[in-house]
């Protein structure tokens, strides 16, 4: 059989781009996550590929591409080890090899499961995962897949999605918000009060880096869709479509964030691009330029609420792939069948209702979205929850407050370097906020009352009528003892709460690295024991007067005793004099802001 060099090659080219996007997903994943699950996250991302593949090659291809049945493909399903793949000649293009055609949809599928990655990130089981991949690449996945691309009755009542906006971006969403449902949220995601709390990710260098290779795959994915070059116009129409819709929704989506938030949030800049990149995937070939522009320019304001919107609903999504694939996977079908313009390519044969093509195509997009929305939603639920009640799918309370990489991987991904306490002093403080640091209650150890009082502690120096007046009470002999605690990092935050409870409200705390007779954690680089092992800890500073040290001691083991290696220490010095700078007094005083204080 005759191929094209030149459409073989264009796929060749595309695919490549595509699968290059795996990094992308893995660099924006882990970026936005905490430092001490980014083995975890690298190492899902790697899996979920190899684990895609193969559930692809074993059935997925023959599903969705073998014969045009309405449901799922029924003939020659099995490809491997197949000599003869002559059914398969004239599916999707007669121009290309057969297995250049198999690898340019495998990555699309693959990318379909590594959506789902970072809506279950830092808290879903390894084993889980790999198990529910698979699953999605060999059943779910191509059943949709065959309905719109591999001649199904979604396709057979004329349905458009051109790169995928429903097949992989909205089905990988639904399996997302599933998965993200039945998991729950992450510990410490929400406060007391049910308020959603802001988990920072450890790098957004690494995000943005991210970022810019998967917008370089996406000029593979939506480009490449075509399958051919031999119209090189409509290559080059549905390359600026796509950048035209992503640099919209990067500008809509800083702008509307800096009105929402207050500032020009850059995590939801990164996620405006990609909700641009995701909204434009299924018209891509069907709608103008200009069109391509208001596109993409809704799309970067629905992202931004719709990350609210699924906090605000108690559903944690690290990474936001919910509100980027799922929300703007509906937004890109649904410009189908309003922005189609017939013969803007060659591929564009209908017009959608701003185009005067009536409701025919919007209704069929409509259609499409619900019909593969409560499929793969549900058949995912069902996945997820059989796991939860057979393997479980949720690390324990202690592996997801470690972190994921020593718990599940016995790798760290920083080994020279100390992670930073989760709870950070912070300066912009509500009454909500469980964290300690920066609270009015801590106030007077940096010479404020209020929160407003502790922003102006932090910036310029008090004049004399502004400092805070002291009242001097000298009290000579008292006792002042500095004790130092020595903890693991997870139970800061009970720790806290005990010493506050006693009467101790200031405190210094450092990260520092450390190791005692036992040498940490068992932890290994390529299957090696790492066997001195500088573990992260936290250093918990305090000077008492008026508590007692053995109320201290007690407290303190109360909270971090478990009975194992690495609880922690305590060190006790006598301290010679404290000098409270801002007045000048010695002793017992200069830990007091007022006569009837607790101790600094």
């Amino acid at each position: 059989m005759d191929y094209s060099i030149t459409d073989t090659l264009w796929v060749f080219l595309a695919a490549i781009l595509v699968f290059f996007m795996n990094l992308g997903f893995a660099s924006v994943e882990a970026g936005f996550a905490r430092s001490k699950n980014t083995v975890n996250i690298l190492s899902k991302n790697f899996i979920v590929f190899a684990i895609s593949s193969l559930g692809f090659i074993l059935l997925g291809w023959g599903l969705m591409f073998g014969g045009t049945g309405g449901f799922v493909g029924t003939s020659h399903l099995w490809v491997l080890g197949n000599a003869d793949l002559s059914f398969y000649d004239n599916t999707l293009t007669s121009a290309v090899p057969f297995w250049g055609k198999f690898f340019f949809e495998l990555v699309f599928c693959g990318t379909a499961a590594t959506i789902v990655s970072g809506a279950v990130a830092e808290r879903v089981k390894y084993v889980s995962f790999i198990i529910f991949s698979f699953i999605l690449t060999l059943l779910i996945y191509p059943i949709i897949g065959h309905w719109i691309w591999g001649g199904g009755w979604l396709a057979q009542i004329g349905f458009k999605d051109f790169a995928g906006d429903t097949v992989v971006h909205s089905l990988g969403g639904w399996s997302a918000l599933s998965g993200a449902l039945i998991l729950g949220p992450r510990i410490g995601k929400y406060d007391k009060n049910g308020k959603p709390r802001a988990i920072p990710g450890h790098n957004m260098s690494l995000a943005v880096i991210g970022l810019f290779v998967l917008w370089l795959g996406w000029f593979g994915f939506n480009p490449g869709s075509t399958l051919t070059f031999q119209n090189p116009s409509d290559v080059m129409h549905i390359l600026m479509t796509t950048n035209s819709s992503a640099i919209m929704a990067v500008l809509t989506s800083t702008i509307t964030a800096w009105i929402v938030i207050g500032k020009p949030d850059l995590g939801m800049t990164v996620n405006g691009c990609l909700a641009g990149l995701v909204g434009i995937t299924a018209s891509c070939a069907y709608v103008t330029v200009g069109a391509s522009m208001i596109i993409g320019a809704i799309a970067g304001v629905i992202v931004v609420f719709a990350v609210g919107f699924f906090d605000k609903l108690h559903i944690d999504d690290p990474v936001g792939a919910c509100a980027v694939h799922l929300c703007n996977g509906v937004l890109g079908t649904v410009a189908v069948g309003l922005f189609s313009c017939r013969g803007v390519t060659t591929l564009s044969t209908e017009n959608g209702l701003f185009y005067g093509g009536g409701f025919h195509l919007l209704g069929v997009e409509l259609l499409g979205i619900v019909a593969v929305g409560a499929f793969s939603f549900f058949a995912s639920f069902a996945v997820w929850q059989i796991l939860k009640h057979t393997i479980g799918i949720r690390v324990t309370k202690e592996e997801e407050l470690q972190g994921l990489d020593i718990g599940e991987h016995g790798n760290v991904a920083y080994p020279d370097f100390a992670p930073a306490t989760a709870t950070a002093f912070n300066t912009e403080i509500d009454d909500d906020d469980e964290r300690k640091f920066g609270s009015g209650k801590i106030a007077a150890a940096i010479g404020g009352s209020t929160p407003a009082d502790l922003k102006k502690a932090a910036g310029a120096e008090a004049s004399v009528q502004e400092a805070v007046p002291v009242t001097r009470v000298e009290r000579a002999g008292a006792k002042i003892t500095k004790v130092s605690i020595v903890a693991n990092q997870t139970r800061f935050a009970e720790l806290e709460d005990a010493l506050e409870n006693i009467g101790i409200t200031g405190m210094t705390v450092t990260n520092v690295f450390g190791h005692g007779m036992q040498k940490g954690h068992s932890t290994y680089f390529r299957g090696v024991p790492v066997e001195t092992r500088l573990l992260p800890k936290i250093k918990l500073d305090v000077v008492i007067c008026k508590v007692s040290s053995e109320e201290l001691i007690d407290t303190v083991q109360k909270v971090l005793y478990t009975g194992r290696y690495g609880d922690g220490k305590i060190f006790l010095y006598d301290v010679e004099d404290v000098v409270k700078i801002r007045t000048g007094e010695h002793g017992y005083d200069a830990l007091q802001d007022d006569p009837g204080a607790q101790d600094d």
